[in-house]
């Protein structure tokens, strides 16, 4: 019965994208596209209520976000951006893992660090008061205090896209960001500094207090 149904499957599903087939019938990514679709959401900028939607575990699928934030199914890349734009609003972090929800399925996905990269900024008024940053799939946002900048343990830069997702810093960025700050000296060094929409920003220590 299992044979038949995934033969039917391929016979259904033959005139689809093959990035959207996986072996398993329950878990694919044509399977969460069109329960996506049933509910009228699409690639647009709109974010769907994903912290709303509880469905039970289904499963891993073998798909990963690399660390450069390109995405791969099978081992393959693919760079539709519609697709991975809808399958990105639909990306969900609970503890460390990172899962794929929709209202009925809940699939857990690789993340290798952090699930976006910030590629591009530009200050959004002339009097350079106001960032506005853009990630690698499109999203973007004002750098300010509901997008603050973070830092891990080795130094490296991330920002809060939306609830509890990053985006990694871009090194050509963070060399961009070093022009433009500023030298403060606080109790526990010399801090490289910027602002964006009234809130401080700190790019890390460049020199220790003594």
């Amino acid at each position: 019965m299992q044979n038949l149904s995934l033969a039917i499957g391929l016979i259904y599903y033959s005139h689809i994208d093959p990035y959207l087939y996986i072996k398993t019938p329950f878990m694919s990514l044509e399977s969460i596209t069109h329960q996506l679709s049933s509910k009228g959401i699409t690639s647009t900028p709109k974010i769907p209520p994903v912290e709303e939607w509880n469905p039970d575990y289904c499963g891993e699928m073998d798909l990963q976000i690399k660390a450069n934030g390109d995405w791969f199914y099978t081992g393959t890349i693919f760079k539709r951006a519609n697709l991975v734009r809808l399958l990105a609003s639909v990306l969900k972090m609970e503890g460390d893992d990172y899962y794929l929800v929709t209202p009925v399925e809940k699939i857990k996905i690789t993340v290798d660090d952090a699930p976006f990269v910030l590629t591009e900024w530009h200050w959004q008024d002339e009097s350079q008061t106001t960032m506005c940053v853009k990630n690698n799939i499109g999203d973007e946002f004002i750098l300010d205090e509901n997008h603050p900048l973070s830092a891990n343990e080795a130094g490296e830069l991330y920002v809060i896209v939306r609830r509890n997702l990053l985006a990694k810093i871009h090194r050509n960025v963070y060399y961009q960001w070093i022009d433009l700050a500023k030298e403060v000296t606080t109790k526990n060094g010399t801090r490289l500094v910027f602002s964006s929409a009234g809130c401080e920003f700190s790019l890390g220590v460049i020199e220790v207090a003594s």
